[in-house]
């Protein structure tokens, strides 16, 4: 059962007191948890356009998106998607509250997404991204996005706008992110 002893002394094994299969060290014991990765982000926005980067690299090179990556260890969710937001598009941002949450198991993602205002309209692509834009409501191109989370993202943040509900959202109704 030993997938891994090419690589080291490292077998599948469920740990006592465990009851999942993980990656357990046969000289030490050592257990390598594998769990899902977090990633944050923001829908930023200057004077109604919403802050969107063209991805130049993979998964979904040439989509658009907004600035948003993998949680850095040590870095508050907050300080993430500030990071984020300067990374791929040299937008400084001032956070005002969390958007949404959204679960992804197939990809093993948990996203969170704040709404943000954008210091300032002096935006450029990062070296992550090909471009980046402030697009009004009906300027977003939609047929490019590629990431669900992302238009639920921005049909969130446009339904709070609207209603005023500054909840937190998560995951449309019927769909658990394993599409």
């Amino acid at each position: 059962m030993s997938d891994v002893s090419a690589r080291g002394p490292v077998h599948r094994q469920v740990p006592p007191g465990d009851n999942r299969e993980r990656l357990v060290c046969n000289d030490c014991g050592f257990i390598n948890y594998v769990n899902p990765k977090v990633v944050v982000g923001a829908v930023a926005v200057w004077e109604e356009r919403i802050l969107l980067c063209q991805r130049s690299i993979e998964p979904c090179a040439g989509s658009w998106t907004l600035p948003a990556g993998y949680l850095e260890n040590g870095e508050t969710t907050e300080a993430g998607a500030l990071r984020e937001a300067r990374e791929e598009a040299n937008a400084t941002l001032e956070l005002d509250r969390l958007l949404g949450v959204y679960n992804i198991p197939r990809i093993s993602q948990v996203q969170v997404i704040y709404t943000a205002r954008l210091t300032s309209p002096d935006v450029s692509a990062g070296h992550e991204t090909q471009d980046v834009g402030l697009y009004a409501w009906d300027e977003i191109p939609w047929g490019l996005i590629e990431f669900p989370s992302v238009h639920w993202a921005l049909n969130h943040w446009r339904d709070a706008v609207k209603t005023g509900d500054l909840l937190a959202r998560t995951n449309p109704p019927g769909d658990n992110g394993n599409l």
